[in-house]
């Protein structure tokens, strides 16, 4: 099980390269982590639910859960869930099928004190409307089940903590740390971010934190993100381990271009591909962001550069030929009534005006059209941007699938080459999008270049999409870019051997032995 100090000291990625490294010594492989917190969510599917009480299947799947895709089980008629994109590039790199119960429970956040619940991949609005205190209990039953599922299918099951197990306000209704880790009994280690100072700090005080039963679990301290000459830490792990008898099995290098999607946050400054850059594409970067992992190729794409937009300034030298992308959103009407406070409407609308290409995705198709209309109080009413003749409406159902549709060859302006283009991606939305029918009667009607998911602009130059992971797609990129990006096999595989070259020899192999 990967622990970590804090949030963002790398358990997420450590965790992913983990996956990789022991799928590649021949191992069944899944990866876990009880409960995130997270607005990047992909869509997978949901194993076969059986009565309560259902004896034992002889693949070995949990009663509750029946058997896993890929074991002769898979959802009723194909059901689709959410859980975590961590977790979902965390299974790709344990070669397994990504499904719902290596994240049982998924949070959303909606605002600052409030989260739509995911449990099992479905919204829940019960556990949304409970107080956060009571819903520990109420759902711990069902992320056991998962967790004890998947170690009956698995030789290893990686298991990722959240935050620090050391926040002593929420140790007695812990899901997702040291409660996870003493009902397996987990080999643990606990990674600290050197880079932001305090390192041993954090990592003796975590330690100390922690009751005595707990500390027995930690095999190992991982210093991540270290820059420099690691003969200079001595004798600081020996110190550590002669307090707490706990090694420092690894001193893991800073990596800035390690390929994996951030978790997470907007990525870093160093967004600028190699050679000459010739396109900038400036995201949005509105509060409650989501699916801003679909934008990692883009690091990749020579020549491009990939900007993250929070004021007018950030969108002020930007040429027709560059790019603004509306990403998707959480709390679409929120983040609308934020990108009008900043001024960012009348900038996006101005790059448009001049013939620059704008993109919406999802939520940001939604803020495209003219307006938003909420009946059931699910994310927000609104005046949209008004660059495309729309109207969205949100509902209850929420909409969750795969999706693959071909372009055609209607397409024009800067996106002219996805014309003929099959693509495939997926969705996650509440709300449903069609031509603004007043409009529509006086004939200002939007291209619909995909029935029922993307649409354009007379001119050509704006875009709205419901598809997420066009910009993950290797045919999308290729027709948009004329560039081909490193797959996720090669960083996987450049992970699992970064690992492999800097933990402590022998070390790997004995947390999963016997």
């Amino acid at each position: 099980m990967v622990l970590g100090t804090t949030s963002g000291a790398g358990k997420s990625w450590l965790t992913t390269a983990l996956c990789r490294y022991y799928a590649r010594q021949g191992l069944k492989v899944a990866p876990f982590k009880a409960q995130n917190m997270s607005n990047n969510a992909r869509v997978v599917v949901a194993p076969t639910l059986a009565p309560a009480g259902a004896a034992l299947p002889p693949g070995g799947a949990h009663p509750d859960f029946g058997s896993a895709p890929g074991a002769g089980g898979g959802g009723p008629g194909g059901a689709l869930g959410e859980i975590g994109s961590a977790q979902y590039f965390q299974a790709l790199a344990a070669r397994a099928t990504p499904e719902v119960r290596m994240n049982p429970l998924l949070l959303k956040p909606e605002a600052d004190t409030h989260s739509q619940v995911v449990l099992m991949g479905q919204v829940s609005a019960e556990l949304t409307a409970m107080p956060w205190r009571g819903r520990s209990e109420k759902v711990w039953p069902q992320i056991a089940a998962a967790l004890d599922a998947l170690r009956a299918e698995n030789d290893v099951v990686v298991i990722e903590g959240a935050g620090s197990p050391a926040e002593i306000n929420l140790h007695a209704s812990d899901i997702v740390n040291m409660r996870v880790a003493r009902h397996v009994g987990a080999r643990c280690l606990l990674v600290t971010d050197i880079d932001r100072g305090g390192a041993f700090a954090h990592l003796y005080g975590t330690w100390a934190l922690l009751p005595e039963a707990e500390r027995a679990l930690i095999h190992g301290f991982v210093l991540n993100k270290f820059r420099g000459d690691a003969s200079l830490l001595a004798p600081a792990p020996q110190m550590l381990q002669d307090l707490t008898g706990v090694p420092t099995v690894a001193t893991l290098p800073m990596w800035w271009q390690h390929g994996l999607p951030e978790e997470d946050g907007v990525f870093d400054d160093r967004s600028v591909a190699a050679g000459v850059v010739c396109k900038t594409v400036a995201v949005i970067a509105y509060p409650r962001i989501s699916n801003l992992d679909e934008f990692q190729p883009l690091k990749n794409v020579p020549g491009l550069r990939l900007l993250w937009a929070r004021s007018p300034a950030d969108l002020g030298g930007l040429q027709p030929g560059d790019w603004v992308v509306l990403p998707g959103s959480k709390a679409t009407a929120a983040d609308l009534a934020w990108l009008r406070v900043q001024g960012l409407d009348s900038a996006v609308a101005a790059h448009a005006g001049r013939g620059g290409a704008v993109l919406g995705i999802c939520g940001g198709l939604q803020m495209l059209g003219e307006a938003l209309i909420d009946p059931d109080g699910i994310d927000g009413n609104g005046p949209g941007l008004g660059l495309l003749p729309l109207v969205t409406v949100f509902e209850s159902a929420k909409t969750v699938r795969h999706t693959q549709a071909c372009f055609g060859d209607v397409l024009a302006g800067p996106w002219a080459g996805l014309s003929g283009t099959t693509v495939s991606g997926y969705e996650i939305h509440h709300g449903q999008t069609a031509q603004h029918p007043a409009m529509a009667a006086k004939g200002d009607v939007a291209r619909e270049v995909l029935p029922g998911l993307a649409w354009q602009n007379p001119a050509g130059n704006v875009l709205g999409l419901y598809l997420h992971g066009l910009l993950e797609d290797p045919a999308a990129l290729q027709a948009l870019f004329g560039a081909a990006v490193p797959t996720l096999e090669s960083v996987f595989e450049g992970m699992a051997d970064y690992v492999a070259r800097h933990f402590q020899a022998g070390v790997l192999d004995a947390l999963v032995a016997g």
